[in-house]
This record gives C-alpha cells, sequence and structure tokens, in this order.
C-alpha cells in the first residue's frame, strides 16, 4: 500500500547523486556501476530550479520511473535543504505487482519513514480498493487512515455504489501483521446501513495466514433454540494451526468444536472433533436421560516412508449414534484412509501402502461403528489384519503374470469369527489374429483356507481350490468419416472353472451387496471378491459401439448378457449371477458438452426383457440454467430387501437476471411418498458477493428425531469471509 514511498525516496537520494556522478572518475564510476541501480528516469513538461529555496520542480505531465515503479502526477517539487518530496493533482503510482495507489497530495521524506496523503486511495490485490480522505504513515509501519471505505466490489462510473461496503471513521493498516482494523465501522449493502460494530479487523488481501477470530454463525434452530458459535484461528506454527469453535445455545449445554492441521516433511494429518456435557435431546429441544460427556472424533493422517512406501491412520468415532445428526456435523461419509466407509457407518483404520512398477500391497486393519438403529455394536466386525499383495511379470511373447496373496481375520463379540488366507496366480496374454480378431486367452487358479467358529458355522475349517481357464475373442471395426467416427467391437468370452466352488459353511464376508454388471461381463469370476467365486463354465456375449462426432460429440453403448452351465445356490437375486443366464445389462453415455451429459446403466429381466434396474444421471449448463438429476429405481424382483426403491435427486440453479437467480434441489423417496430433503430459494451474486435465502424442509425420521424445516440467509462477501447461519430449522 505504501511501496510509493520506497519509488519518491529514491528519486529523492539520487538526485545528488547523479549530479556528483556527472564529476566522477572512472573508477569512482566503476565503483558506482556495481552497486544497485538507484537512477530515476524523470518525464516532465517543465523541469526547472528554485535557487532561493533550494528545490528542483517538474510540472506537467509528470512521470518518474524507478526500479520498476512509476509516479504520474501533475506537479512534483524537491527540497534539497528538508530532503522532503511532494506531488499533487492526480496522483497515481503504479507498483511492481501492478497495484495501484491514488492522491489528490502526497509527500514523503528521503529516509520512507514518514509521510502523509490526501484524498488517499487504493487499489489492492484481488480487486479491493479501499480510500480515506488523509493517510499517514508512521516509522513503525503503523499506516493511520481517517473516514476510510473499504470493498471489494469493482467501483466505476457505471457502478458508483458498491454490493457492499465497509465504512469507518478511522482505520489502521499494519503492515508488519499485514491487518487492516476498523473504528467504527458499519457494513453497508447497497448503500444502505446494515451493521454497526464498534471494532473490526480482517486481514490485508496480500497478506499470510495469521490467528484471529472469524466470521461467526448465529440463528435459530428447532433444537437448539437460539446459538451462536464464534470461530477463533489459531495460527500455531508455518505447518500447523487449530481453529476453535464454540457453540451457545438456548436449549442445550454449550459445544466446543475444534480442527487440528499439521504438516510434516513426511505427510499430513488433520483432527476435526467436539465434545459437551449434555443428555440426549429430540428435535424439538427437550432433553431427556441423564446428562454425560459426549462427542466426536474425525482424524486421518498419511506418511510416506520411502518413495514406494506410505502409512496412514483414519480414527472417526462418536459417543452415541445421533450425536452428529443432532447437532448437524458433517463429514460423516468423507473417506479418510484406504477404505471407505458405508452410510451410518463408522470406519476406523490403520493402514500400509506400498506400490512400484510390478508390485502393489496394502495391510490394514479395520474397526466398525454403526449409527443405524439396527446396528448391534457386539456384531460388528474387528478386521485385523487385512492383508494383500501382489506381483507382475510382463513375459514378452508369452504375455502377462500375475500372483497374489490375501488374508483377512475378523473377530466378533456376539456372532462368527473367521480366518482367511488366499494364495493364487493368473496368467493371460493378447494376440491380434488376421482380419483383425483380438484374442485373449487366460487361466487362473488360487487356494483358499477357512478357519471358521465351528459353534456358529457347523465346521471348523474349510479348504478350497478355485480356478477359471478361457478366452476372450472380439472383433474391433472402425469407421472413419467426414463428419463422425464409427466403432463396433462385438466380444464373446468362454470359460471353464471349478464346480463346487462355494462351500455353505463359508461366510460371506466382502460380496453381500455385489451385482454383477457391464464392468465385469468378460471377466471369468463375476466377483471381485474372495468370498464368493464363480466356477463352472459361463459364456458372455456383448456388443460395444461408440460414435464420435468431429464436434466433440460422443455418444457409447455397451450391452451384453452372461449364461452359466448351472445355477449355483449361494448367488442370491440381486447378484444377478443366480440361475443359469443373468439380465441383460446396459451401460450408455451421451456427452454433447456442457449442455446435455449422460451416463445410465440398466438391467433387462433376461425373460421378460422388462426393467428390473435403472441407474440414470443428467447434467446440464447452458445459457442460464444449471442442473444436475438423478434417478434410481431397483424393482422388487431383485431388491435384497424385497420391496421396490424409486428414488429422485434434483439440484439446480435457474437465473432470471444477471444478478438475481433461483436455487433448488430435491431428494424424493417416491417408494414412501417422502422428501428426504427439498430446498428453494433466492439467490443474489456479483464479482464481489453472493446472497441467498433458501428455505428446505426434511422429511425424515430417524428415532428421537423427527421431520424440520428451516430458513437460512447467508451471505459471502470477497475478501471477507461468510456471514450468516448454516441452519434455521
Amino acid at each position: 500500500m505504501w511501496s510509493q514511498y520506497a519509488l519518491l525516496a529514491g528519486f529523492s537520494a539520487v538526485l545528488p547523486l547523479a549530479a556528483q556522478a556527472q564529476d566522477a572518475g572512472p573508477a569512482d564510476a566503476a565503483a558506482t556501476s556495481e552497486a544497485p541501480d538507484e537512477r530515476v528516469i524523470l518525464e516532465a513538461d517543465t523541469v526547472y530550479e528554485i535557487q532561493e529555496e533550494n528545490s528542483i520542480v517538474a510540472e506537467g505531465n509528470v512521470e518518474a520511473l524507478y526500479q520498476g515503479r512509476t509516479l504520474r502526477a501533475d506537479r512534483l517539487v524537491y527540497n534539497r535543504t528538508t530532503e522532503k518530496v511532494r506531488a499533487n493533482g492526480n496522483v497515481i503510482i503504479i507498483d511492481t505487482d501492478g497495484s495501484q495507489q491514488f492522491a489528490d497530495e502526497l509527500e514523503v521524506g528521503s529516509n520512507l519513514a514518514d509521510g502523509y496523503a490526501i484524498g488517499f486511495s487504493a487499489r489492492l490485490a484481488q480487486g479491493a480498493s479501499l480510500a480515506a480522505n488523509s493517510a499517514i504513515r508512521r516509522p513503525d509501519g503503523i499506516n493511520a487512515l481517517d473516514q476510510v471505505v473499504y470493498t471489494s466490489c469493482e467501483v466505476c462510473e457505471e457502478h458508483k455504489t458498491p454490493t457492499w461496503s465497509i465504512r469507518a471513521r478511522r482505520a489502521v493498516l499494519d503492515q508488519q501483521s499485514q491487518m487492516i482494523s476498523y473504528r467504527d465501522a458499519v457494513v453497508e449493502i447497497a448503500g444502505i446501513p446494515v451493521f454497526y460494530l464498534p471494532y473490526l479487523a480482517h486481514p490485508d488481501p496480500n497478506s499470510d495466514r495469521r490467528s484471529g477470530l472469524l466470521i461467526p454463525n448465529a440463528g435459530v434452530s428447532s433444537k437448539l433454540g437460539t446459538f451462536y458459535k464464534q470461530p477463533y484461528y489459531w495460527a500455531i506454527s508455518d505447518s500447523s494451526d487449530l481453529t476453535l469453535a464454540p457453540l451457545l445455545s438456548e436449549n442445550v449445554n454449550p459445544l466446543l468444536n475444534l480442527e487440528y492441521r499439521k504438516r510434516f516433511y513426511s505427510g499430513a494429518m488433520k483432527i476435526k472433533a467436539s465434545f459437551t456435557s449434555e443428555a440426549d435431546f429430540d428435535s424439538d429441544g427437550e432433553t431427556f436421560g441423564e446428562e454425560s460427556f459426549r462427542g466426536h472424533i474425525y482424524a486421518n493422517g498419511a506418511f510416506a516412508l520411502n518413495p514406494e512406501w506410505l502409512w496412514g491412520f483414519a480414527i472417526e468415532s462418536q459417543t452415541d449414534d445421533l450425536y452428529d445428526r443432532r447437532y448437524d456435523i458433517d463429514g460423516q461419509n468423507d473417506k479418510r484412509g484406504l477404505y471407505s466407509n458405508q452410510p451410518r457407518r463408522l470406519l476406523s483404520q490403520l493402514f500400509a501402502v506400498g506400490q512400484g512398477d510390478d508390485y502393489y500391497a496394502d495391510v490394514a486393519v479395520l474397526n466398525s461403528q454403526g449409527l443405524r438403529g439396527v446396528d448391534d455394536a457386539s456384531r460388528l466386525p474387528l478386521v485385523a489384519p487385512l492383508l494383500y499383495a501382489e506381483k507382475n511379470w510382463d513375459l514378452g511373447n508369452y504375455g502377462f503374470a500375475r500372483a497374489e496373496v490375501s488374508s483377512a481375520v475378523l473377530t466378533r463379540d456376539v456372532g462368527a469369527d473367521s480366518q482367511r488366507v488366499s494364495a493364487g496366480a493368473e496368467w493371460r496374454d493378447f494376440n491380434l489374429l488376421p482380419g483383425g480378431l483380438t484374442f485373449e486367452p487366460f487361466a487362473e487358479v488360487r487356494a483358499d483356507y477357512y478357519a471358521l467358529d465351528e459353534a456358529v458355522s457347523g465346521k471348523a475349517d474349510v479348504s478350497r481350490a478355485v480356478g477359471n481357464a478361457g478366452a476372450k475373442l472380439a472383433y474391433p471395426m472402425v469407421r472413419p468419416g467426414k463428419s463422425v467416427d464409427l466403432m463396433i467391437e462385438p466380444a464373446v468370452m468362454a470359460a471353464w472353472g471349478f464346480s463346487n466352488a462355494n462351500d455353505p459353511a463359508i461366510p460371506v464376508e466382502d460380496s453381500q451387496l455385489y451385482e454383477f454388471d457391464e464392468s465385469n461381463l468378460f471377466k471369468a469370476n463375476g466377483f471381485d471378491n474372495f468370498d464368493l467365486y464363480e466356477g463352472d463354465g459361463k459364456l458372455s456375449a456383448g456388443l460395444t459401439a461408440r460414435a464420435i462426432w468431429k464436434n466433440g460429440v460422443e455418444l457409447s453403448t455397451t450391452v451384453g448378457r452372461r449364461w452359466r452351465s448351472r445355477s449355483d445356490a449361494t448367488f442370491d437375486v440381486a447378484s444377478n449371477l443366480d440361475g443359469t443366464s443373468s439380465d441383460w445389462v446396459v451401460a450408455s453415455s451421451l456427452n454433447l458438452g456442457p449442455a446435455l451429459q449422460m451416463s445410465s446403466r440398466m438391467r433387462l429381466d433376461d425373460e421378460e426383457y422388462s426393467l428390473n434396474r435403472l441407474d440414470l444421471r443428467l447434467s446440464t449448463s447452458f445459457d442460464r440454467f444449471r442442473a444436475v438429476a438423478q434417478y434410481y429405481k431397483i424393482d422388487e424382483r431383485i431388491s435384497p430387501s424385497g420391496v421396490p426403491d424409486e428414488g429422485v435427486y434434483l439440484q439446480g440453479e435457474v437465473q432470471i437476471t444477471k444478478q438475481y437467480s433461483v436455487i433448488f434441489g430435491q431428494l424424493r423417496d417416491i417408494t414412501d411418498d417422502i422428501d428426504a430433503n427439498q430446498e428453494i430459494g433466492l439467490a443474489y451474486s456479483d464479482d464481489c458477493s453472493r446472497f441467498e435465502l433458501v428455505y428446505s424442509r426434511n422429511e425424515l425420521t430417524d428415532r428421537t428425531l423427527g421431520p424440520s424445516e428451516n430458513f437460512q440467509f447467508r451471505f459471502t462477501l470477497k475478501s471477507l469471509g461468510n456471514f450468516g447461519s448454516s441452519n434455521f430449522d
């Protein structure tokens, strides 16, 4: 903001040095050339000297260039006696980073320690602007400004009144802490005073991170009553920080939120947690039961051991299963470690991963916590350890080979324990036959050993050998065109595997919700995991077609089906491998650019060709309309629960004018005829702010928490942050 002083001081100091250099000898000139370039290039209509005042004056279109900075003014005076430089009349300073400062009149000393400006204004980083009647710079780096206006909005002839601004009686810019603080500050929206604050501070847009209060969050909730949340950010060091956010509410006891982040030379970690002492409470804020300690923690980290190996952890835990929903804590379904959790299930894990050019390995310990009403903690397994490793070989003309080992040890307080050890090998090759046919032979074999709980499983252990051998034959055809390229590839896969691969005593832990689809159409084993294996004879046939237009439009479809030599009672109807033939599987996609992108996956009944399953996703963005839509439907014939499931999700925004738009969203459970969530609102946005007024309603019921509705008003001001509450139910 005050970089102009370096320019003007250089100018005031160089003038006498430049005069001395005219009379210097060669040796002196050589010594001078080794020093930093202190020369000033000055242009003006008129330059003259006033001897009685010992001053040099430049007038008319004055422009001075010094070390990449430029000063422009109507008139400039340098007083040799006082060593002061004064510029007046349309003063403009352009710094090396392109930022600009303006003043009606400006004076500085040659030592850069003090100075003042009248009618001062500046364009800061990220488009912010600041104006003041006067500005004074003190030797300690404190800049005092009187009658200040600050905004990040564009201010010009067409937009004289910014969308928002801060108007204050006095402001201070501390160049060392890079903070701007205000006294008697008024936040104005469209020129109308909205908030009065006796004190307000925020970082300079050029500043680094620092400790301080963040934007508070306040509102009214049916669960919490009137509440206020005040975050405080503590920059502990260059590599760590902590955010503390106490939550004070009308209906329940205070809650403390915290988020800690730390970077190390080999990795990073993050911890989000909260805790309180309170009883249970329902969606109306009524408390019941005994008061006790309650809280949650979501933490994760990953650290490199060497270029090929790393280790990491993830911790997910909360004291009671509705804690996150009572206090509206998000992040429950985020992936934090090597393995993903399921909805309303917390997953803690400790893992290590290694990967090189020809190998991959991971080992993990997993522990789950159920948040669903039907979950029984004693029946959820502890997996310790879960191990997988594979090694690959390129055999040149003889194809590719892979060897793998795997192990899983599951223990429960109630229910069946199991331990599995597996070892296997795979070989495959790729050959291009005459006429363009591709031929891919393959073979795989694996041995599994299960140590079981005989009291539950009926057997103490089970051993099995599984395997498949076969080949895939495909005929890819390409027809280039002037406007569109067409590609069609019919393919068949035939394989024969070991019979009786699935012993009823083997517990199915990793394939309970598996479904055979187009991604596994040409795999010999239709199951990607270990507990279930598809043996016997099988034949798959499919067709992939793709059209790519020169303008970028793309359409693709894959359709196929699988036949089996015999049925396996272990495979349920949801897996799509029950009986001797699968349903038809279809996957399609259409890409018209931003205007429309569509993807779908279907499952058609193998006998009646009726729709058993449909997953459809659409996204569009054109002109003033943006939206995403997802639709799903599962017929009762293949539903694991035996009942149909159907729903739709919508989210979008319609721009009514350049600044105003309508936002909408809905998650509709068509089967149960309820809106899991719906919202509609009005939004205003421009280059420096966004305002939203949203109404939403949730009709879900989860034990003591019932339906709720809320109004939300929130706005974001560029360079300041977010105001408003995130929940009003």
